[in-house]
């Protein structure tokens, strides 16, 4: 039973690891179909597009989130910190209206857009999104540097912008 038990342990693990390590946004992830604010669609591989040849942090927040509300001050100082990135809101929000209304009540500065479907979506299973907010970091070429953080001042987030400022300055 306990040989059983270490096996199914090394198994959860490296999958855990695994996991853990995505450097690219699947195709589903990609073709999922948000929201502008202007209520207009737009996939997220689209989203990516635009911001390509950029640094972007994804904050994946909700209004209804209390712990996204109060990440907003320390996502605030990161903008400051770092204001040659992109800061791309992806809301969780389960109406358009709440969403809109939180972008404004908060002030939130960025590029903001709606998953449709909300965090149990196909965006937030796409991304194994369990907790919000969550934070990512993709390099200018589209990799995925960051997969996961909980936390705005969560250190692996300031190593990853200073490694790929001091890269970009090559």
């Amino acid at each position: 039973m306990r040989k059983i038990f270490l096996s199914l342990l090394v198994v959860f693990s490296t999958f855990s690891c695994i996991q853990a390590q995505k450097t690219s946004f699947d195709q589903v992830a990609l073709d999922d179909v948000m929201w502008t604010t202007q209520q207009k669609d737009i996939t997220f591989g689209e989203i990516l597009e635009k911001y390509k040849g950029r640094t972007v942090v994804i904050d994946v927040w909700a209004s209804w989130c209390s712990d996204c509300i109060k990440g907003l001050p320390k996502v605030e100082a990161l903008q400051k910190a770092h204001p040659e990135v992109v800061y791309l809101f992806l809301s969780m929000d389960k109406t358009f209206e709440n969403w809109i209304v939180g972008v404004e009540k908060h002030r939130i500065s960025g590029e903001h857009y709606m998953a449709k479907d909300g965090m149990k979506g196909v965006f937030g299973q796409s991304v194994d999104l369990d907790w919000i907010p969550r934070y990512m970091i993709v390099d200018p070429n589209g990799k995925i540097v960051l997969y996961k953080a909980v936390e705005a001042d969560d250190a692996k987030i300031a190593e990853a912008l200073k490694k790929l400022k001091q890269k970009n300055k090559r």
